[in-house]
């Protein structure tokens, strides 16, 4: 038990390092992440396929090649947590759907294959459908469940990886952000969650919600593992038009530095949001007073069109769904559902194989497409995107960093906003307006509010991750907040040694 439980206290950052410098094999780790999977999947539910034997057969290649002089990047080895929206040559990648259930990509995402040749992969972990969702409620398979309160959402759509990430399943994860879906379940599971600038990773091999917004992002314990893994996976990809031509500095390197002369704005329309609960909103405060006592200057900066950035986005990205979803249909790859005639079989295959809220965001983005309504609604939203995107570029003008809270509230009871899609779109009010204007963002824990964790967000200018997590890092340090695996008690008897 004592060797595992040293093992898993260590940051992902910590435990490389340790590899690299043969203290500890890549297989012990990958034997360590696959008990404690054993030990808590069932109560946490992270995962929708885990893959024990292929992180044991990598983690041994790992091992090989340093037994035989060779060398390991710094992150190689770590166990990772993949979103299963992420392509993964010969393991299934369903999307949290019954339209892919059986689908097997036949390549990796490029993300993976940059992470590692040989990706110690514990799992693909679960998420709402096609990455549509605040509270992965919307997966085809189960709901995950929040390691700190078993009662309790993880958030969405990347719900699995914060939960897994949060319980010790594995050191750090990958999720996607489209609206939020990296930072929101990462402010609900105590964990650190980065969205990069869109285009600074690839989104090659990434099965698309809604192309202008997706993005990979890091899912860590701690803001120097996020830098750590986005080093590992940025940089240009000639497979992916999007992909940005920027140089990726050292994130790592740069962490340190402090926040002395940093300029830090408090955007006074997303802290005083509707439905912001006073005691979020105390502990976003309390990070903007740490980051000044760190030696950063502190004003307050306004986003005027950033509360109208949920309605904006609630019709561009279900607009770009409805036509990415359009490719499912039963001809080329994944569900079909046996008809007489080729339309009756389009019809069942998608009623079948698309959840409510699939079939929902398809009809909104479809109608806000449509011949009469296009300039009414898309066109608009398209319109407000960019006086968003104005907003931001001349509150960077005056400040280096924003802060905001990530989310209204903490983690909310499961089921109880299932049945209410305006409440739970609600919760990207706060995450959203990055999204919009592709800058990057990163939630990291600032507190608890009633025993369960409060996510600060930071947001920085395009290609300005450095600083963001500069920023980051000075205000996790000031926190009193340390990152706990959870269920408590949940590591006994799961250690190498047991």
């Amino acid at each position: 038990m004592g060797a595992a439980n040293r093992l898993l206290d260590l940051s992902a950052y910590e435990l490389a390092g340790k590899i690299r410098d043969r203290e500890v094999s890549a297989t012990e780790a990958a034997e360590v992440a696959n008990r404690r999977i054993e030990s808590v999947e069932d109560e946490v539910k992270s995962f929708i396929t885990v893959t024990p034997e292929v992180a044991l057969e990598r983690a041994r290649r790992i091992d090989e090649r340093l037994a035989d002089g060779g060398e390991v990047a710094l992150h190689e080895g770590v166990p990772l947590v993949v979103k299963d929206v992420l392509s993964t040559k010969g393991t299934r990648t369903t999307c949290g759907s019954r339209m892919l259930e059986e689908f097997v990509p036949v390549y990796d995402a490029t993300a993976l294959a940059r992470f590692s040749e040989d990706l110690v992969m514990v799992g693909k972990a679960n998420m709402d459908e096609f990455a549509m969702g605040s509270s992965t409620e919307n997966s085809a398979y189960f709901p995950t469940r929040n390691p700190w309160a078993l009662d309790r959402v993880p958030g969405g759509s990347s719900g699995g990886s914060a939960a897994a990430v949060a319980a010790g399943e594995g050191w750090w994860a990958l999720g996607t952000d489209t609206g939020g879906s990296v930072r929101q379940p990462a402010a609900f599971c105590g964990t650190v969650g980065l969205k990069p600038t869109y285009g600074r990773v690839s989104r090659y091999g990434l099965i698309a919600f809604a192309s202008s917004l997706d993005q990979i992002g890091p899912m860590t314990r701690d803001v120097r593992d996020s830098a750590l893994l986005l080093q590992a996976i940025a940089g240009h990809d000639r497979r992916d038009s999007t992909s940005a031509r920027q140089p990726v500095p050292d994130y790592v390197a740069a962490l340190e530095e402090g926040v002395s002369g940093l300029r830090v704005g408090v955007v006074t329309e997303l802290t005083g949001a509707e439905g912001v609960e006073p005691e979020v909103r105390e502990v976003s405060e309390r990070t903007v007073r740490d980051l000044e006592a760190a030696g950063a200057s502190v004003g307050e900066v306004s986003l005027p069109h950033a509360t109208y950035g949920l309605p904006a986005y609630y019709i561009i990205a279900p607009a770009e769904l409805s036509s990415n979803l359009a490719r499912f249909d039963g001809v080329r790859y994944g569900l079909r559902v046996p008809a007489e005639g080729v339309h009756e079989m389009y019809r069942r295959t998608r009623e079948e194989g698309f959840g409510d809220e699939a079939k929902r965001r398809i009809m909104l983005g479809t109608y806000a497409l449509s011949s009469g309504y296009y300039d009414a609604y898309y066109a608009q939203a398209q319109k407000v995107r960019t006086r968003i995107i104005e907003d931001f570029r001349a509150a960077f003008s005056e400040y280096d960093v924003l802060v905001t809270p990530t989310c209204p509230t903490p983690a909310f009871g499961i089921g109880e906003k299932v049945d209410d899609p305006l409440a739970m779109y609600a919760n990207d009010i706060c995450a959203v307006p990055a999204s919009l204007a592709g800058i990057p963002a990163i939630s990291i824990p600032g507190g608890t509010v009633d025993g369960l964790p409060v996510g600060v967000q930071l947001m920085a200018d395009h290609f300005e991750e450095s600083k963001l997590l500069r920023a980051a890092r000075a205000a996790e340090r000031a926190s009193e907040f340390r990152f706990q695996i959870k269920p408590d008690g949940a590591q006994n008897g799961t250690g190498a040694g047991s």
